[in-house]
């Protein structure tokens, strides 16, 4: 089907170096089939971003890893063992930032350690960390309804990096925000990836943004869904956050992504 070209690429990840295995996963919804026989890996250490058109089932494919769907048929795996359901191993980032309106930032950020029983001296070292890396230091004491768009979505990024999993799911994490703020999470999102060596799996609609972030894209097709084909620019991801956007590479590759997709775009 696919007009894309692969870009020059690093070699297939070895069996060891893959955090994520989803093998032969289906999803009905009654009479409807979202995803089949759908079999995609996921490097560890990366950010693998799930691009296609709307309803194509990237947020079904999210869910089922998260454990929260279970697929018709299939299996998932994180780090070797079965997902059976939610697990501590994997932390999601939600589109509508999900916060508690009740509760602080600081609250909110050390949330999921709370559930943990974790002291709160150490929930709240823990969360103080995470706030001040993801750019919201001085806002600990700050509600949500405080914050504008931008720094609630960076209150639930940093809840999600509090617990320490392994995997963290974003489901277009950065879809409600103005395009100067998600610009500058996007660069803010290539640091989290170098720096925290956690597996990022996530979700968007921008072909411009997956090829940005991205060390890994899986370009699915509509219902039922299946990989199409999997990208892995290499060739400028080494280089600073302007000159991405400028790099020949960069522009090929989106191009090519749009010239692929352009038929199912109704």
């Amino acid at each position: 089907m696919s007009l894309i070209k692969e870009a020059p690429a690093t070699a297939e990840p070895a069996l060891s170096e893959i955090a994520v295995s989803v093998r032969n996963i289906s999803k009905n919804y009654g009479a409807v089939e979202a995803l089949k026989d759908l079999t995609l890996e996921f490097p560890r250490g990366q950010l693998t971003s799930l691009l296609g058109p709307s309803g194509c089932g990237k947020t079904t494919l999210l869910k089922i890893i998260a454990g929260l769907l279970e697929p018709t048929s299939g299996e998932v795996e994180v780090n070797g063992k079965p997902v059976t359901g939610p697990g501590p191993n994997r932390a999601f980032v939600f589109q509508d930032f999900a916060l508690l309106p009740w509760a602080t930032v600081m609250r909110n950020v050390a949330f999921g350690l709370e559930l943990r029983s974790i002291n709160k001296s150490k929930r709240e070292d823990i969360a103080a960390k995470y706030i001040k890396e993801v750019g919201l230091g001085g806002f600990e004491n700050s509600y949500p309804h405080e914050l504008s768009g931008g720094m609630r979505q960076r209150v639930g990024l940093a809840r999600a990096l509090s617990v320490d999993a392994k995997v963290l799911l974003m489901d277009e994490p950065f879809s409600a925000v103005d395009e100067q703020t998600r610009r500058k999470f996007q660069e803010d999102l290539l640091g989290l990836v170098q720096n925290e060596n956690k597996t990022f799996i996530f979700v968007t609609h921008s072909i411009e943004e997956a090829v940005y972030v991205s060390d890994q894209i899986a370009i699915l097709l509509p219902r039922p869904s299946r990989v199409s084909e999997i990208i892995r620019p290499s060739g400028f991801r080494h280089k600073d956050h302007d000159q991405i956007r400028r790099d020949p590479e960069y522009l090929d590759i989106v191009d090519d992504i749009w010239a692929s997709l352009r038929s199912y775009v109704e």
